[in-house]
């Protein structure tokens, strides 16, 4: 699968989880789910933005997934994870159009 289509889908499931997690009433299983699927996408993209010599988004993925790690929790409170969830599932959104991935070549 190319590279684009597999960045695309992982940042198309992260941002699901997260404006699905601005509606009221989950348990909070779901949201360590959340936490999960968000880590394991953001990670994920920024391996493969370290793989295509994007600098700048390799450090943005690593932020995200030190934010959403589920193995030592951010403690925020609701209506401030709800603004933070917000505003990186659009960011996810706007990244499936704006970054660009290609395999790059190492110099020998």
């Amino acid at each position: 699968m190319e590279l684009n289509k597999k960045k695309n889908i992982a940042l198309l499931i992260a941002a699901a989880f997260l404006f699905f997690a601005l509606f009221d009433g989950w348990p909070y299983g779901f949201f360590t789910l959340l936490r999960f699927v968000v880590f394991a996408s953001s990670a994920y993209v920024a391996w493969m933005a370290y793989e295509s010599q994007k600098e700048k988004w390799v450090w943005i993925f690593g932020f995200l997934a030190v934010l959403f790690n589920p193995f030592i929790v951010i403690h925020l409170n609701r209506d401030m994870w709800s603004v933070i969830d917000l505003i990186v599932g659009v960011f996810m959104i706007v990244s499936i159009f704006v970054l660009k991935l290609e395999h790059k070549q190492s110099p020998s």
